[in-house]
């Protein structure tokens, strides 16, 4: 299979021919690609030093984030400090500042970010509050079981996702762990699984499956639970299994196959937590499999976000004993979500200075959440111009190295081909946080700490 050039970047053709002469380039041999959550690490990239060419066995997705890796124009080291300085300043005048995103940052500057928000006593929180936190919370309710991809390759013969796309938003999710790879157990790849999908509409995903079960939009927590009550052969309410849009014999074939696998695993989507219930629905999706465990080995796993979400959930929960929407307030952590999450607190107008590194916020956040944005001093640390103006923006690398977790929390290390002119988040971080070294440090008020009843 040939290649052509497309913007200073190579993507694959079904051609004989290469049709742009390439200059002298170099090839990095196990690149992690962080362009969706299988954060895979077998790309092959071929560079010059300047711009990635090549990137073999990336998909899609992967082959965008790598084209966002050339050398930027280097900042004067003068502009930086300036808004270093700028930034140190905003955020030590601020009652309650708020740290957040770090979703396309490293794990190291993840950290840096972290130690930040607690020397000023304000909050911190991820993109994983606006998505998958809801798997997060119904953890925290009744547990879960966890595995490794690596396990699912070689050993799950069963696969279910629920509200997810991976053909689309995974495009090697198929190929690599679940559907045509072969595993220690799992010799003859396809031929070995059994693949269900359920989603509210057909999919490139429900394509593939054996099985797809066609279930209307806001009836996941019923669909579960009257799975559930069916697996333990108990009782439900037959009005509320007629309102899913799927059938008795549905289910009762699907717990079939479910109890009758050697390794099954659910794959829970993005589709799962924008229904009404959001972490309920997760909740009954943790319930459904360590119910299962009584008949056979289950797993439960989210299909996590582009980026370092998963890194940025593992480094606060290291560090503060919380996966995100985190306060310093009162000088110790302290998790809360709704009441320290981004979106709320922004919406209800509680934030006075915000710190937002490595993500969209304007595209992230809810309409009012945008709109007290709007209103007060804003720090930006991004590779992209912001889609809204802050007070200070600060142009850091695309991708810096440091480690990133896949979605079953295995950390993997990023090495970037090309070394960027821009500095990283982790650099950026540490300068705001010298800046503030040398001001007034906070302390918490009697107030704060022992609030008034």
């Amino acid at each position: 299979m040939a290649v052509t050039a497309t913007d200073g970047f190579i993507v694959r053709k079904r051609s004989t021919t290469i049709t742009t002469l390439l200059p002298p380039l170099s090839v990095v041999p196990n690149a992690t690609c962080a362009g969706c959550g299988c954060v895979c690490d077998d790309i092959e990239l071929q560079h010059d030093g300047r711009s990635i060419y090549v990137a073999k066995n990336a998909c899609e997705r992967g082959e965008a984030w790598f084209r966002e890796q050339t050398v930027e124009r280097q900042s004067s080291e003068v502009l930086l400090d300036a808004a270093v300085e700028a930034a140190a300043e905003i955020l030590h005048a601020a009652d309650l500042p708020l740290v957040f995103g770090l979703g396309d940052s490293t794990c190291e500057a993840q950290r840096e970010a972290i130690a930040l928000a607690e020397q000023l006593g304000g909050t911190i929180d991820t993109e994983t509050s606006l998505s998958h936190g809801s798997m997060e919370m119904a953890a925290q309710l009744g547990g879960k079981i966890t595995c490794t991809l690596g396990e699912v390759k070689n050993r799950a013969d069963f696969v279910l996702y629920w509200g997810a796309n991976p053909a689309e938003t995974h495009p090697r999710h198929f190929e690599r762990y679940t559907l045509t790879t072969t595993g220690k157990y799992t010799p003859s790849g396809r031929a070995d699984r059994t693949l269900v999908v359920v989603d509210v509409r057909e999919t490139a995903s429900t394509a593939e499956a054996d099985v797809f079960l066609r279930i209307r939009p806001g009836q996941d927590f019923e669909a579960l639970s009257i799975l559930r009550a069916v697996v333990q052969g108990s009782r439900f309410d037959e009005a509320k299994l007629a309102a899913t849009g799927l059938t008795l014999d549905q289910l009762r074939d699907l717990s079939r196959r479910m109890k009758k696998a050697r390794y099954g695993i659910v794959f829970v989507g993005m589709g799962l937590f924008q229904t009404r219930g959001t972490f309920m629905n997760c909740a009954a999706v943790t319930a459904l499999v360590i119910e299962l465990n009584s008949w056979t080995r289950f797993i439960s796993m989210p299909m996590r976000s582009p980026g370092n979400v998963s890194g940025a959930d593992a480094v606060l929960s290291y560090t503060t004993g919380y996966p995100f929407a985190v306060n310093f307030s009162r000088g110790y952590p302290r998790y809360n979500p709704g009441e320290f999450s981004a979106a709320g607190l922004l919406a209800r107008g509680e934030v006075d200075a915000a710190l937002i590194v490595g993500t969209d916020a304007a595209a992230r956040l809810p309409q009012a959440a945008r709109d007290h944005l709007s209103r007060i001093p804003t720090i930006t640390l991004d590779a992209k111009p912001p889609t809204f103006t802050p007070r200070v923006h600060i142009t850091t690398a695309a991708v810096a190295a440091g480690t990133v977790y896949r979605m079953d929390k295995v950390p993997l290390t990023l090495r970037p081909p090309i070394t960027s002119a821009a500095p990283s988040d982790e650099t950026v971080l540490r300068l705001i946080r010298d800046a503030l070294a040398k001001k007034s440090a906070w302390y918490p008020t009697a107030a704060a700490v022992m609030p008034a009843k």
